[in-house]
């Protein structure tokens, strides 16, 4: 089934998107209008973090578009009164970020969660709510592959704001009976991602080093292990997880196709880029205590539950992001670039 196929199950349904204008919620959101849906999105559109108008070309006249921070108390009332499914992407992402300003992070992490759920409790307590997690919550592993019962053990403020944000909508679920889910991301990547820097995640940077005819490097020795979700296969888990009944209550992990050292990674972004060139250079210092190593998914139970399995391989996805960026580039690098 496709994702625009999947989709057809909101027809005529009234989602909001918190962080719709970012990558993932953009990709869900084009999904979403080709299903029939009813979409209203929110995004502060801060430069910090990953909202862009350009996600949505072309659909400008099929969503509404709220330009708010979700911290504002006033914002999301309004919204989430009349709302069917709420699809809650808003977040900072930065895990540097978050360890030099923790104070933001957890206002946008934890406060403005709160004030969402307050607003679907008191305004629309039957509304599905899927809130994206992170595998950041589980820190430095202690075995792979990471299954939802490993222990929850961050390495930094985003992490803990994170995991509090998801035990605040999973406690909603139990003690109010919102029909809320969790899903645990991981190294989501694909074409409208930021690629102007590593806020959301290292590939984007090296995806624009490559279109672009610069050289990027890799932190460490090359030999970390990771995984990777490509977007399209992320936007049908949001589609599965709220449109099954199976998924209430449930924090699930997603993972990859397979997983692969971040030397082999950079061979198959160059592979598929048809050149380029990379360097593998020590581990930053300020970064160097929040690094958390080798990480895979053990994704059974999402299978299990719902169907759900990556589709696209990681070299079709490395080759579909890198001709995105080849194309829309100009709209992604950053101002003064």
């Amino acid at each position: 089934m496709t994702d625009t196929e999947l989709a057809t199950r909101f027809r005529g349904r009234r989602v909001l998107i918190t962080g719709g204008l970012g990558f993932i919620g953009s990709s869900l959101t084009r999904a979403l209008v080709a299903g029939g849906a009813d979409v209203a999105l929110v995004d502060s559109l801060a430069p910090e973090y990953g909202g862009n108008r350009a996600n949505i070309a072309g659909l400008e006249d099929d969503v509404r578009v709220v330009v708010a921070d979700v911290r504002d108390a006033g914002v999301l009332p309004p919204l989430v009164r009349d709302r069917d499914v709420v699809f809650n992407l808003a977040g900072q992402t930065s895990h540097l970020d978050s360890m030099r300003d923790p104070l933001t992070d957890l206002e946008i992490n934890c406060h403005a969660q709160l004030t969402l759920l307050e607003a679907c409790r008191h305004l629309a307590p039957a509304a599905t709510v899927v809130f994206a997690g992170t595998r950041q919550i589980y820190g430095r592993p202690r075995y792979l592959p990471v299954d939802e019962s490993h222990p929850v053990e961050p390495v930094d403020v985003n992490g803990i704001h994170k995991a509090a944000a998801e035990r605040y909508h999973m406690l909603y679920g139990e003690i109010y009976g919102l029909p809320v889910s969790v899903l645990r991301l991981t190294n989501t990547y694909g074409p409208r991602m930021r690629v102007r820097d590593a806020r959301q995640t290292f590939l984007g940077v090296w995806l624009a080093a490559l279109v672009r005819g610069r050289e990027f490097e890799i932190w460490g020795d090359g030999s970390q292990l990771r995984d990777f979700t490509y977007v399209d296969d992320a936007v049908t888990a949001f589609l599965l997880t709220a449109s099954d009944p199976a998924a209430r209550g449930k924090a699930l992990n997603l993972g990859g196709e397979r997983a692969v050292s971040l030397r082999e990674l950079a061979e198959l972004a160059v592979s598929a880029n048809s050149g380029g060139s990379f360097r593998i250079v020590p581990y930053p210092e300020d970064r160097k205590p929040i690094d958390i190593g080798d990480y895979v998914a053990d994704d059974r139970a999402i299978r299990l539950l719902l169907g759900w399995r990556p589709k696209v391989t990681l070299e079709d996805g490395l080759a579909r992001s890198l001709a995105y960026y080849r194309e829309h580039g100009q709209l992604y690098w950053g101002e003064t670039e």
